[in-house]
């Protein structure tokens, strides 16, 4: 008993949900395990989505680092780091190269996670405070990234890292998105004048389809954008349903080669819908 209590921050076959390189050091200091090694039913959901994630982009860093030495992440709206500690502990620890960004507003979590970054020693990890939008201008960081994350920033704030990722020329771009409340607001501030507009209107005459079809039309956009400054875009679901309901994941690579009709579908969909408001954010 003694032994088994002596080895259980390194044994990781004592809780099959955690990847076995995964240090539990950095789990406890993340509150997912608790301090005697345990993990209750609301850590175990979000360490699933992370680690979801995490089989989504690894692959995505290996390609980055096959064609070149260095490796640049950015993770906006990073919250408590959750994503960006795990990819460094699993990916960037082990391989000595690379650098990861994290870009928050809130000063307290900023400063506790430059403090962990600190204690564990993970040197190639900094914490900016500031907005995604600011992010875009700051000196803080490189002039190119190479990978680009948002995991569940909130409303514009995904459109700002997608901004940011293209300024950036950034090689890939791994989304998902959260609480899409602007093109929903759009749709509802001219919800009169479309249902002379076009029949479409129906789709979002309720306010619960106001909602939904602002939330799916935004991705689609956003989709189309990407597509049109040259990157091939995958629309995955990130985990089950039972676990989040934010789900949709969304992963751009590079390519160089735009969409041709991607720009032209996009301002069709603004016409259309009445969106024109918003032609400046998805158009440019």
């Amino acid at each position: 008993m003694s032994f088994f209590k002596a080895r259980l921050p390194y044994a990781m076959t004592a809780i099959p949900d955690i990847n076995p390189n995964q240090s539990t050091e950095l789990l406890k200091e993340l509150h997912i395990l608790t301090r005697d090694g345990k993990l209750n039913q609301d850590s175990r959901r979000k360490l699933k989505q992370v680690y979801h994630l995490f089989r989504f982009i690894e692959p995505l860093l290996a390609e980055v680092l096959a064609k070149q030495p260095e490796l640049t992440l950015v993770d906006h709206g990073a919250g408590k780091s959750y994503l960006g500690f795990i990819l460094y502990d699993l990916f960037f620890k082990a391989r000595e190269v690379g650098h990861i960004y994290g870009i928050e507003t809130r000063s307290e979590l900023v400063e506790k996670s430059q403090a962990l970054a600190n204690k564990l020693a993970f040197p190639r990890m900094s914490f900016l405070n500031v907005s995604v939008e600011e992010s875009i201008d700051t000196p803080q960081l490189p002039a190119m990234i190479d990978v680009v994350t948002a995991l569940h920033a909130c409303n514009t704030a995904t459109d700002d890292a997608i901004k940011f990722a293209l300024q950036k020329k950034a090689k890939f771009i791994v989304l998902v998105p959260c609480c899409q409340a602007e093109v929903a607001s759009v749709l509802n501030k001219h919800k009169n004048q479309s249902f002379g507009i076009t029949a479409l209107s129906e789709i979002w005459r309720h306010p619960i389809h106001t909602r939904e079809f602002g939330s799916q039309i935004t991705n689609v956009l956003r989709c189309l954008l990407l597509e049109s400054h040259g990157y091939q875009v995958t629309v995955t679901e990130l985990i089950g349903w039972e676990h989040s309901m934010k789900n949709e994941l969304i992963i751009a690579k590079r390519s160089g080669a735009p969409r041709k009709n991607a720009q032209q579908r996009l301002e069709q969909i603004l016409t259309e819908l009445n969106l024109l408001d918003l032609k400046p954010r998805f158009i440019y």
